[in-house]
């Protein structure tokens, strides 16, 4: 039961003895901030630059028919406060032109969760948060990995790491969620305590549960923002096979993959629309219709494909190459973005500008939906997409609609909700597109989440290794379905994958929801499916997680709830003090993973959760709770299930397909 009580100006609001909230004129809960702020972005790079101008602490607090009024000096923030079964929930009512500070209590040593896609780690706690869409990958670091000896090179921290799909969600090992209802830029400061969470204009609300594990806090969420994820049955009859270079290679690699054993569900061809050659490597050309001249004869190879079982998936995005055919046809119609003194508002991305499509237009909208994806990839037999980026917009741009310094975080929400609408309003049920970017909401449109363009190497901060964090804290903010681009995607200079690193990623993308590689930027300097000593692992490794589908539209069906498919290794203890190994993750409840994310290893220390398990590939069992020295060849990293699984079978049959 959530108990609100005030007295002699200390306010207090608990469930079952369990402080959700305390304010009083010496710690005010809100806090109203007049501030200056500046934006610069480079590359879709976001900075902000702020001065506080004046502050206000609210210390007085009053008792009002609907909650509470906060006030001090001519400043008030009007609380609504309702009893939901789980917690509270407050609705603020603010001053236009103001910020605000809010501050809630923690324990010392309360973990926290979170906040989106954060890369660095898991636990927040001790770290400042930004709440704001943004290029995730620098510039200057891909360089440094250039230019810096290996062994020299030092992993930035995660104060240096922006975020594509960061959310005022979080949950934190004391079983509750603190979720903030707003669409504006912000800082939630994990330093000390109490917490602290600032917004550049007031939140509408905010949320405060209690729940006695995870999965009944993230089911509560999916009750409030509604989880609508979910992956076409073909996606689950094999790999993703990232490949370009026109029709003829395409059907080339793909008939040799499945004529060497491979499961292939699907080949992912991100350069239908051409290719943009950069200093950078293979680039896209942004100008969303078949190039005929790389793909010929597509409609019919694409039927080819689906006669033996290999779908047809393509790439589109929010922006038009400057000078393209669409881009002066969407200009001269009014559709793009532009600046104050009405000219187009171009993007640079690498070294060519583009410019964006502007989501707020109701006739670019239907240009998107009825145009660029029904009649350009749909109709064409194409059966998915990575919709990518939709973290750019200019904060000083001119919209058809709206104020864009609100709408920047979200935007990638606009841009997923136009591509489910597009599949819905065509009818095509098993059709399927991933996304990059976020913000709350997200979860309602895109299927599935990526995490982005992580880089072609072991290291921490931007490699391999960073999937497991950013996919456990969107998992925690909500998003249930995540995935990965296999190898990597940025390349530069010395910077690129080898074929140990290229398989061991791929071992990783076996034991999760989708399983799907990508060329890089320069593929031709890059480890792929199918060099000589990588393709027994693909034919193998693609085998198995296609013997897992029974058990993965379990974990399917779970997401469509809320339940993130990839968990941390305390999950189910609930208790940060239980992590033993913050990349190593249980696939739904029943399989325990532990990637093996440096290289040259033979064998890896493992850390069994409480139970009891079998090792996946050769059976024997295990007592949970202790260390263990396991072996990790080539394609058997170390994977375990739990003893008396009701999937025993299934995962007994996967550790077969080998043999």
């Amino acid at each position: 039961m959530l108990l609100s009580k005030l007295e002699g100006g200390i306010w207090t609001l608990s469930m079952e003895e369990e402080l959700l909230l305390e304010h009083s004129p010496a710690q005010p809960f809100a806090t109203a901030i007049r501030r200056e702020k500046r934006y610069t972005a480079r590359r879709g790079t976001v900075k902000e630059q702020v001065t506080e101008l004046e502050r206000c602490p609210l210390t007085r607090a009053e008792k009002t028919g609907a909650g509470v009024l906060l006030s001090g000096g001519n400043h008030r923030l009007a609380v609504d406060i309702l009893e939901r079964p789980d917690g509270a929930e407050l609705r603020f009512t603010g001053e236009p032109g103001w910020s605000y500070e809010f501050q809630l209590p923690a324990q010392p040593e309360e973990a926290v969760f979170g906040g989106g896609e954060q890369y660095r780690q898991v636990n927040l706690r001790g770290e400042r948060v930004e709440n704001l869409v943004s290029e995730h990958i620098q510039a200057s670091t891909i360089v440094e990995k250039a230019l810096t000896p290996r062994a020299l090179y030092r992993e930035k921290p995660h104060s240096r790491i922006g975020s594509y799909a960061p959310m005022p969600v979080f949950v934190t090992d004391r079983g509750r969620m603190i979720r903030f209802d707003s669409d504006s830029d912000g800082i939630s400061d994990f330093r000390q305590s109490p917490l602290r969470f600032v917004f550049d204009v007031c939140p509408r609300g905010l949320s405060l549960t209690r729940g006695s594990s995870y999965e009944t806090l993230l089911r509560s969420l999916a009750r409030d923002i509604p989880n609508r994820q979910y992956l076409p049955d073909w996606c689950l009859e094999g790999m993703i096979l990232g490949i370009q270079g026109g029709t003829r290679t395409v059907l080339d690699k793909t008939f040799a993959m499945l004529e060497a054993g491979a499961r292939i569900s699907a080949v992912w061809c991100q350069d239908w629309s051409g290719e943009n050659r950069t200093v950078m490597g293979k680039q896209v050309w942004w100008n969303w219709e078949l190039d005929e001249g790389l793909y010929p004869g597509l409609k019919e190879a694409i039927a080819r494909l689906r006669v033996r079982g290999v779908r047809f998936l393509a790439y589109i995005n929010p922006y038009l190459v400057k000078d393209s055919r669409l881009y002066n046809e969407c200009r001269d119609k009014g559709w793009l973005i532009t600046r104050q003194d009405g000219s187009v508002y171009h993007i640079k991305s690498t070294t060519f500008d583009a410019g964006m499509l502007d989501l707020t237009n109701p006739e670019t909208a239907e240009f998107i939906k009825k145009t660029l994806i029904r009649r350009n990839m749909l109709e064409l037999g194409i059966s998915g997409w990575m919709a990518d980026f939709g973290e750019y917009l200019p904060v000083d741009c001119v919209l058809h609609e709206g104020d864009p310094a609100l709408l920047h975080n979200r935007w990638p929400v606009l841009w997923a909700k136009l591509n489910r609408e597009a599949i819905e309003e065509a009818g095509a049920e098993d059709a399927m597109f991933f996304m990059r970017s976020g913000y709350p909401g997200v979860q309602s449109y895109a299927p599935i989440l990526w995490n982005g363009d992580q880089h072609t190497d072991w290291t921490k901060d931007y490699g391999m290794p960073c999937v497991m964090p950013a996919s456990f804290n969107l998992g925690f903010s909500g998003v249930s379905l995540v995935h990965s681009d296999i190898g990597g995607f940025f390349s530069f200079g010395k910077l690129h994958r080898n074929d140990e690193l290229f398989i061991r990623w791929m071992e990783m993308a076996c034991f999760s929801p989708l399983m799907r590689s990508h060329e890089s930027l320069r593929p031709w300097a890059n480890s792929q499916f199918d060099a000589p000593a990588v393709l027994p692992y693909t034919v193998k490794l693609t085998k198995v997680h296609a013997a897992l589908r029974p058990y993965l539209e379990k974990l399917l069906a779970e997401a469509a709830e809320g339940v993130p498919a990839l968990r941390p290794d305390f999950w189910e203890a609930m208790d940060y003090g239980a992590s033993r190994d913050p990349y190593s993750y249980f696939l739904g409840s029943e399989l325990y993973v532990c990637p093996v994310i440096d290289p040259g290893l033979k064998y890896r220390q493992v850390f069994l959760p409480a139970g009891e398990w079998a090792h996946f590939w050769t059976g024997k069992e295990l007592t949970g709770g202790k260390e263990y020295r396991v072996g990790c060849s080539l394609g058997r990293l170390p994977v375990f299930y739990k003893k008396g699984s009701a999937y025993t079978d299934v995962f007994r049959t996967a550790a077969q397909v080998e043999s």
